[in-house]
């Protein structure tokens, strides 16, 4: 993967960048997302934010390499922090880490943001917190993707401010989009959920492990959920 050709996952994350849109890519680590956007005209300027100073480097050599300084920052930050008010961003994309993490980057950073921007997450799991906290904060979820890629399934979550939403314990668990589209990737996902639940649920009862009662009633009402589901 580089700037000319990217993965199967980000080019699906690219897709719902809106078109002309300010980017503000978190984590862009070579950066390149933005610069395959730039190369493209499908984005009219980018920052790239990294908290680490290896992919901050490659993310500034990819830009270098380009050509592209007058439209792509790249910045040395934490999260949301990398944003500034005169970047008048328009969409912001966090890709490749787990969804509690992408959900303590927003909150950490909620000074940052005008409400104005579409936000494309990509989680590595951790998709119900994350979901929960987009209910929390008002956005509404626009669109949902699953794909299978090198063996593993990725979701991409698209959110929008807007009028206050509710969403069942189950939307929140599977993606109210993804129950209704029940895309055969989404399908074949939670077929392997549903044998790694009951696997566990059996190993717990025959080790008999001192496991919190808690724990067992979510594995289970889980396994419920997903049967219920595929049913």
């Amino acid at each position: 993967m580089n700037e000319h050709t990217l993965s199967a996952r980000l080019e699906r994350v690219a897709a719902n960048v809106p078109l002309g849109a300010r980017l503000a890519d978190i984590g862009s680590d070579h950066g390149y997302l933005p610069v395959a956007l730039l190369r493209r005209g499908a984005i009219s300027a980018a920052v790239a934010g990294e908290v680490a100073t290896t992919p901050f480097h490659a993310a500034l050599r990819t830009v270098r390499d380009n050509g592209l300084e007058q439209h792509v920052t790249v910045r040395l930050a934490n999260g949301l922090a990398a944003i500034e008010a005169q970047d008048r961003i328009s969409a912001i994309s966090i890709c490749g880490m787990g969804g509690e993490t992408i959900r303590d980057i927003l909150d950490s950073g909620k000074a940052y943001l005008s409400g104005q921007e579409r936000l494309i997450l990509q989680p590595n799991g951790g998709e119900q917190p994350l979901r929960q906290w987009l209910m929390d904060n008002g956005y509404a979820i626009l669109t949902e993707e699953l794909l299978h890629e090198n063996r593993f399934y990725y979701e991409i979550i698209v959110a929008e401010r807007s009028e206050p939403v509710q969403y069942s314990a189950e939307q929140l668990y599977f993606g109210p989009l993804q129950m209704q589209a029940r895309s055969p990737a989404f399908l074949a996902k939670w077929q392997r959920m549903l044998r790694q639940k009951q696997k566990t649920l059996a190993s717990l009862e025959q080790a008999r492990q001192a496991v919190p009662e808690a724990t067992l009633q979510e594995i289970a009402q889980q396994a419920r959920w997903i049967t219920a589901l595929l049913a």
